[in-house]
């Protein structure tokens, strides 16, 4: 190789970090700047005292209790009363399960009823009337869905640097090694092919207004794929397969859960389906790296696990009115344990510390509860120290923490190697490929961060990081201005679930927490792990309120 295109390919080395930090700059600054101010969607007026009440949400609760959206003060209101809820259809009032009962225009309700302007609601010996937004001398519906969405469709232009981005890459990886190597080209066809294909899906069939969070999903699963190029290129056509399935999964998920009311009847379905997943996982998985979480069909192999992580935060979300007619947890506690309780049985500890944690954040959201929270918290630790007292040899699994340098050629091995060569790549990396870490055992996989770090360096290795961090950021911000509390709540939840599993996958491998063996989402080589991300990242665009603005 000539000297001149040696410099070329190095040049392509300083290019592909800041190229990354533009990308997910673009993606985040577009998905945060259609984070408007909520302009009232309608009012209501108190007619005893005239106080003009503006609506907000889609979803509010009505009630005696101060955290209620719409507070009711009255001693005859109940502490959570109804709930008025906006669908297509139009704006409808929900008595849960209240004493008092809530009466529309005179007459008790008995089920959900529709409402319309200037008809009287009245709750708790109180009565409120449905009026128009224009009774706060504002525009009617200014700023609205339909008019914040009339600005420049900037997701092409997003995507197309992505492209560029991963045609560098590939030029990077087919002189990596002694000679050229045309593979990689294959594989940026797949990846290009996929990426525009979904992209003009979502644009031209299905007419979404925004493409910003499947960019950032499709940027990221990219980086994964080319970086186990060079370590496992049989694994890697794989990996794309299941890129491509994650992308329609994700697209499912959208459309199955665009009626929130319709989404909740099938809960209890996908509970059933989650544990029977898990039942045939512990009879006829196969233990692989030390957990019996793999079922095998033929020459291929899958996580049920990682399916049901969907199934988890699909079962835990919940609309408002279900949260307050439910006045318990308990089904939601019965199917965590049989989750949380399978997952122990077949050794899987990160998975499972992975579910409780989203457990506790499903629980404070449904709940608010603080006093739940520590509740399950203090029950999880004497859960954990039956299992240590009746399986004490679960403990030897981490009798390396912390202590890596003192089992360098043993059970510190793969830690060790991380932080030596994750160190030797510097800020920019050794170049795609061109890593040693590469040869030790699960690189790709569960040690993939170290793999960053060597060969593409620090700088992308904490970008990906971030970009994950922000992402639940945005989920937080996003769900305030969301459809429904199914939505905000999965959102959340999801992104929480996505975040923690980054820190463990991250902090294990630099040994700061014990190494559980869970994979970095979007970038470690697993398929199931790759579709079960794509299918997370469908409750987190839901809370998006563009997603479903466009009537198709």
């Amino acid at each position: 190789m000539s000297v001149l295109f040696s410099m070329f390919i190095y040049i392509i080395q300083i290019i592909l970090p800041f190229m990354g930090i533009l990308i997910i700059g673009c993606c985040f600054k577009s998905l945060f700047s259609n984070l408007s101010f909520k302009h009232p969607l309608i009012a209501l007026i108190n007619k005893t005292t005239g106080e003009k009440i503006p609506i907000v949400y889609w979803e509010n609760s009505i009630g005696r209790d101060k955290h209620c959206d719409i507070v009711v003060n009255s001693p005859t209101a109940s502490r959570d009363h109804a709930v008025l809820y906006r669908r297509d259809e139009g704006w409808f009032i929900s008595d849960t399960n209240s004493k008092g009962g809530v009466f529309l225009n005179g007459s008790p309700i008995s089920s959900d009823e529709k409402v319309y302007i200037n008809d009287i609601i009245q709750i708790g010996g109180i009565n409120y009337e449905l009026r128009k937004s224009d009774v706060f001398n504002d525009e009617p519906e200014k700023n609205s869905l339909k008019n914040s969405y009339n600005k420049f469709y900037a997701g092409g232009s997003i995507l197309a640097m992505v492209s560029m981005f991963q045609a560098l890459c590939t030029v990077q990886m087919c002189f990596a090694g002694s000679s050229f190597d045309y593979r990689p080209i294959t594989i940026f066809a797949f990846l290009f092919g996929i990426s525009w294909i979904s992209f003009i899906v979502s644009k031209y069939i299905i007419r979404r207004s925004n493409f910003e969070l499947e960019t950032l999903g499709i940027f990221l699963s990219g980086i994964g794929i080319m970086n186990a190029v060079g370590a496992d290129i049989k694994s890697t056509y794989t990996q794309i397969i299941c890129l491509g399935i994650g992308i329609i999964f994700f697209e499912i998920i959208l459309a199955f859960i665009k009626d929130p009311d319709m989404a909740m009847k099938f809960r209890p379905y996908i509970a059933v389906v989650a544990v029977l997943l898990l039942a045939v996982n512990l009879v006829f998985g196969k233990v692989k790296n030390g957990s019996q979480n793999w079922v095998m069909l033929g020459p291929f192999s899958f996580q049920p696990s990682e399916l049901v992580k969907v199934a988890f935060v699909f079962f835990g979300s919940s609309t408002l009115k279900g949260i307050q007619t439910t006045k318990n947890l308990t089904l939601f506690i019965l199917f965590s344990a049989a989750c949380m309780g399978a997952l122990f049985l077949m050794g899987d500890f990160g998975t499972a510390c992975i579910f409780f944690v989203t457990f506790i954040l499903i629980a404070f959201m449904r709940s608010g509860s603080i006093r739940t929270v520590v509740l399950t918290c203090a029950a999880a630790v004497i859960g954990a120290g039956f299992i240590l007292k009746f399986k004490p040899y679960i403990v030897t699994r981490f009798s390396a923490w912390r202590h890596v340098w003192e089992h360098i050629n043993d059970t510190g091995y793969q830690q060790t190697r991380v932080l030596t060569y994750s160190a030797s790549g510097g800020l920019l990396g050794l170049g795609i490929g061109k890593g040693a870490l590469k040869y030790v055992f699960a690189a790709p996989s569960d040690l993939v961060f170290g793999m960053l770090c060597e060969e593409w360096g620090v700088i992308m290795g904490v970008l990906i990081i971030l970009s994950i961090a922000v992402l639940g950021i945005y989920a937080r911000s996003a769900s305030i201005r969301s459809r429904s509390a199914f939505y905000s709540i999965a959102s959340c939840c999801g992104a929480g679930m996505l975040v923690f599993q980054m820190m463990l996958n991250v902090f294990g491998v630099v040994d700061i927490l014990p190494l559980t063996g869970v994979t970095l989402p979007f970038i470690s080589l697993g398929g199931s792990s790759l579709i079960s991300v794509w299918g997370i990242l469908a409750f987190i665009k839901a809370s998006d309120e563009r997603t479903y603005a466009i009537k198709r």
